[in-house]
């Protein structure tokens, strides 16, 4: 019995999960406005979401619109990546002299990201353990990976208007 139990409130789970209304709008509208600091745009979204459905504030509710944010934020953060990519290629070309041994501006922005990942990894992993196994740690987790990515989507994408 405890088995179907836990089916169902899976099932519910999942069910409420399609119901959340996720709009960017109110992340983009922030940043088009020109927030002095546009990491205080980042959750915008997330917290419409939870305020547009009855339980958008439960547990469920809450990962569930961190989550669609966070991807909001992952697909500007890959974006932001590959344009920057070829742009330090060149860089490093147009910076190369011969006999001289100089650092890859490629290089140093794909090792940047290999160890921003471990550590935004291990910094919300962090945060969900501070729930001790409770139902709080996956919205905690999903709202620190949907912080910390925004932010380096901001950063990257800052790097391509330099």
């Amino acid at each position: 019995m405890t088995t179907l139990a836990g089916l169902g409130l899976v099932w519910e789970s999942a069910a409420f999960a399609q119901d959340l209304i996720f709009d960017p709008a109110p992340v983009e509208a922030c940043l088009a406005e020109g927030a002095s600091d546009p990491r205080q745009c980042i959750g915008l979204a997330a917290a419409a979401c939870m305020e547009a459905i009855p339980g958008g504030t439960t547990t469920v509710g809450m990962g569930g619109c961190a989550d669609r944010e966070l991807s909001y934020w992952d697909a500007r953060l890959n974006r932001a990546y590959g344009a920057l990519r070829p742009h330090m290629a060149q860089m490093d070309t147009g910076n190369a002299i011969p006999g001289r041994d100089l650092p890859s501006a490629e290089i140093a922005l794909r090792d940047m990201q290999r160890a921003w990942i471990g550590f935004r990894d291990a910094r919300c992993a962090y945060d969900a353990a501070q729930y001790g196994g409770g139902t709080g740690a996956n919205p905690a987790f999903l709202t620190c990976m949907m912080q910390e990515t925004g932010e380096q989507a901001l950063a990257l994408e800052a790097d391509l208007v330099r």
